[in-house]
């Protein structure tokens, strides 16, 4: 049987295009658990062979070890081979020095960004959760700008943001001066939340291409809901209605994480979706997941699990409630710093 064939998409008007399916880095910072670095780095090599030619990665992801693991990952691949995408402003665990967006650190992190990635330049710089932000004018009028100078630098060739929050996402793309060249969503073209459809139709007459991460909601669309890491902060509803359905899935032989890569990767009007792959059998199953058909006993589970369990629920996002936590945690800080 030939090897299938991943299917490419152009990134709005870039010129760069990219892999319907695009390698997500967050797991090699082990946000998802521990890994074998070996067998990793022969996936990411397997993947960029079988025709996945994006990688997404960021400080964050294990604070900078994502990075330095794609960086020596990459040594000896042509750089023609390969897309690549990092971002600056989150940073650390300790909520204190998690998110900068100054122009002075952005700038910093994105040459030291590059250092650990071993590379002249990145194809895509991206602002990282831009509703951290103190302000969206700070994002406008300081952080973007200092992109706009390391474009011009040579350090990067397009621009990005990141986010959760729609609307945000879509208030500073309004208000920027500097050209934004793609938005990175996560989270919200899912079986469980599919909300960023309805911005389709505003992008695409902003000319703004959508990146989407995250098919798989961070976990909840695993097997059984095993693979929900403890810090995810969806609701305990949502969490729960992940794992019935799973449940469901299971008990009728489908594996509900292809129903939700499938799901998610069928979005024309999205460039590329990004997952963490971190092994030869997981490159497989996913481009079989994205560029298949499903059977139709696929297709009716699907159907079902969204109307029985997603449908229902009442809230199917959790906008705000990392921020939220993050801000009462900063209150903390200053009020024990500066006590009345």
């Amino acid at each position: 049987m030939a090897m299938l064939q991943v299917p490419r998409r152009l990134l709005g008007d870039t010129g760069m295009v990219l892999s319907i399916l695009g390698m997500g880095g967050s797991g090699y910072g082990s946000a998802y658990g521990t890994f074998d670095e070996k067998e990793a780095v022969q996936s990411l090599k397997y993947a960029l062979d079988r025709g996945i030619n994006f990688i997404d990665t960021a400080y964050w992801y294990g604070q900078g070890a994502s990075e330095c693991f794609i960086g020596n990952a990459l040594k000896g691949v042509p750089r023609e081979k390969y897309v690549i995408a990092t971002k600056v402003a989150r940073y650390e665990k300790d909520y204190t020095r998690m998110f900068d967006f100054s122009a002075e650190k952005v700038t910093k992190s994105a040459q030291e960004s590059l250092e650990r990635l071993k590379l002249d330049y990145v194809d895509l710089l991206q602002v990282h959760d831009v509703e951290f932000a103190p302000s969206i004018d700070m994002v406008v009028e300081s952080t973007l700008p200092a992109l706009q100078r390391l474009k011009e630098r040579g350090l990067c060739r397009y621009i990005g943001i990141t986010g959760y929050p729609l609307s945000t996402l879509r208030a500073i793309l309004q208000k920027s001066p500097v050209k934004i060249d793609s938005v990175l969503s996560y989270c919200r073209l899912t079986l469980q939340d599919s909300s960023l459809a309805n911005e389709f139709s505003y992008y695409k007459a902003k000319g703004v291409p959508l990146i989407n991460a995250s098919p798989v909601g961070m976990g909840l669309l695993t097997e059984g809901g095993k693979g929900i890491p403890q810090w995810h902060p969806a609701s305990p509803e949502i969490k729960q209605a992940a794992i019935d359905a799973s449940r469901y899935c299971s008990e009728h032989g489908v594996d509900i994480t292809r129903l939700a890569l499938n799901c998610s990767t069928s979005f024309k009007e999205v460039t590329t979706t990004l997952v963490s792959m971190m092994t030869k059998a997981m490159v497989d199953s996913n481009i079989e997941a994205s560029c298949l058909p499903l059977t139709k006993k696929e297709v009716e589970v699907r159907d079902y699990i969204k109307r029985a369990f997603f449908d229902p629920l009442k809230s199917k996002h959790w906008e705000g409630i990392e921020l939220e936590k993050y801000r009462r945690k900063i209150q903390a800080v200053q009020d024990k710093s500066h006590p009345h």
